[in-house]
Order: C-alpha cells, then structure tokens, then sequence
C-alpha cells in the first residue's frame, strides 16, 4: 500500500490495484461474533446452519480473537456496563475495521431504550458501517447486510481511509 500512496506508479496502474486489493479484500472478512442476547441465536444460525452459509460469501466466521478480525458483528442488547468490552473489543481490532449492528437492541436500544442501563446503539460507542433492523432479523438480513459491506468494501478508496478522514456512511 506504501507505493500506491506515493503515486510512484503511473496514474492509471492505480485504478485496477486498487480494484485487485478491494476485491481480495471483500472476500477474505474474519468475521468476530459479539452476540449479547436474543439475536446472537439468528446470527448463529446464519453462521452455521447449511441453508444460511455465509462461507460461501467469503467470510470466515471463527478467527481465534479479535486481533485477526477485520468484521465484528455486534447483535443485541449493549448495556453500559459492557459499552466498555465493546470499545477495547474494537480498538484490538487492525485497521481496516468494519462494524455490523444486529437488530433493534444494537441499533437504538430496542424495546429496553427507555431503561437507564441500556446504551441507546452501539453506534454511540463505535462506527458502525451496517445497520440490519428487525427483533429479532432474520438471517438472511444477516446475508444481505454482509453483502452489502462488501460492495462498499469493493468501492472503497484505502488512500482516503487512511489519511483519517472520516468516511460517511451511505
């Protein structure tokens, strides 16, 4: 990555490397579960389960912790007192780093937004990339959110990633 951000390479050999690099980088998402209540089933069956496969979207469910994942799937309730196990679970994370929210409890707080120990969406503590609604969601919203990433994964620019720029969600 060091070259191509120097512009050594002439200006159009730029365009099909980084295509290549967002390519084999779309395909090769470690995926870390962090379930915390009723949706970590669903996502489970998603994980596991024959007829919702995600491996054969290239991701790999198990990595063995949070330093070999570059995709952390957050699903349910986040209490304030676990936001903190939640921010250091992403800042062990290497860069690029992507974030799934699952359901309604990860998002907004779900039906429990209104209690005084819930946090009112991951989001508040971490950028999240994908929003997947539902109470529990299906797992083929689980599917499709994971598709969607990787599009934005294919169509994304690392150079402005990592200048620090904050990257708007779309």
């Amino acid at each position: 990555m060091g070259v191509v951000e120097k512009g050594t390479f002439r200006k159009p050999a730029l365009k099909p490397l980084t295509w290549l690099l967002n390519y084999s980088r779309k395909y090769s998402l470690w995926m870390y579960q962090w379930g915390l209540a009723c949706c970590a089933i669903e996502m489970g069956a998603a994980m596991v389960s024959p007829r919702y496969d995600i491996m054969r979207l290239g991701v790999i469910p198990f990595p063995a912790g949070p330093r070999q994942a570059d995709l952390i799937c957050i699903s349910g309730t986040v209490t304030d007192k676990m936001a903190p196990a939640v921010l250091r679970l992403y800042e062990q994370m290497p860069d690029p780093k992507y974030v799934i929210s699952m359901g309604s409890c990860a998002n907004c707080g779900g039906p429990y937004w209104d209690s005084y120990s819930v946090t009112k969406g991951v989001d508040q503590i971490i950028p999240v990339d994908v929003y997947i609604p539902g109470c529990p969601p299906r797992p083929e919203a689980l599917l499709e959110g994971i598709v969607l990433l990787q599009q934005r994964i294919q169509s994304e620019d690392m150079a402005d990633r990592w200048r620090g720029d904050p990257i708007v969600v779309g």
